[in-house]
This record gives C-alpha cells, sequence and structure tokens, in this order.
C-alpha cells in the first residue's frame, strides 16, 4: 500500500470565504500515483472547514446568510470565548460545517456524485492556513 501527505495553504482577503479546492486535490491524487484507495482532506485550523456540495453561487450565499444566522460575528461581547480574541463565532461556524472529508479514489479519479466539489471554508481569514491531503491505497 502507497501512502502520499501535502499541506495545501491558502490565504483569504476576506474573514469567510468558501474556495472549491477540487482541482488542487485531483492534482495531489495524479501526484500520488494511487489508482485505488481513500483521500482524506482535512483543514488544520480550528475556525476552518472542509467539506463537499455544489459549486453554486446561490448555495454558497446560503450558506453566509445562514451560518451567520447561527452564529453571528457581532457583537463580539456575545461570546464568553470573546477575552481578547473576537472569533468564537468562527469556531461555532467550523463545527457546522465540518473538519474533513474522505472521498473514494477508484480509478485513479476522485469517486465523486453528481455535482460534488470539495470546499475549503475559511471563518476567520486574512492569514496563511493549511489543509491536509492524505491519500492511501495501490
Amino acid at each position: 500500500m502507497k501512502s502520499y501527505r501535502k499541506e495545501l495553504w491558502f490565504e483569504t482577503h476576506r474573514r469567510r470565504e468558501l474556495l472549491n479546492i477540487t482541482a488542487q486535490v485531483e492534482a495531489c491524487l495524479r501526484e500520488s500515483g494511487i489508482h485505488e484507495g481513500l483521500c482524506l482532506v482535512n483543514a488544520m485550523h480550528i475556525t476552518a472547514s472542509v467539506f463537499i456540495n455544489d459549486d453554486e453561487d446561490g448555495l454558497h450565499q446560503d450558506f453566509e446568510a445562514w451560518l451567520e444566522r447561527l452564529a453571528p460575528e457581532k457583537p463580539h461581547s456575545q461570546y464568553r470565548h470573546n477575552t481578547g480574541e473576537d472569533n468564537a463565532d468562527a469556531h461555532l461556524k467550523r463545527q457546522v460545517m465540518g473538519r474533513e472529508v474522505v472521498v473514494a479514489v477508484t480509478g485513479a479519479k476522485l469517486d465523486f456524485g453528481p455535482w460534488e466539489q470539495i470546499f475549503y471554508g475559511e471563518f476567520d481569514g486574512m492569514r496563511r492556513k493549511r489543509v491536509l491531503v492524505k491519500i492511501i491505497g495501490e
């Protein structure tokens, strides 16, 4: 069995952004040489997320509105965590959107359902953060 590991780095320009990282993960899979196995993609920061969904602008706007209703950024004083920090909402948003995804690898391709894409969700951005890609298989 082969094992492959790579870190992808991102620096967003806004506090909250959703980035389609499918192409970067597919490049990792090609680089790995693995044809059958599993691909783990996980955020290595507690205020960021990796998830699978449709790449549709309206849906992304819906995510933003829904997450902001669940855990509004302001007022910062509403959160106990925000003593010296202002990112409690980002921790909560990450908890809802998830830490990682695992995708089957079949025939040297990510084995997606219709419309599925991999996204990096940033909830406390404007600094460098990383995502781990770990692929195991044959």
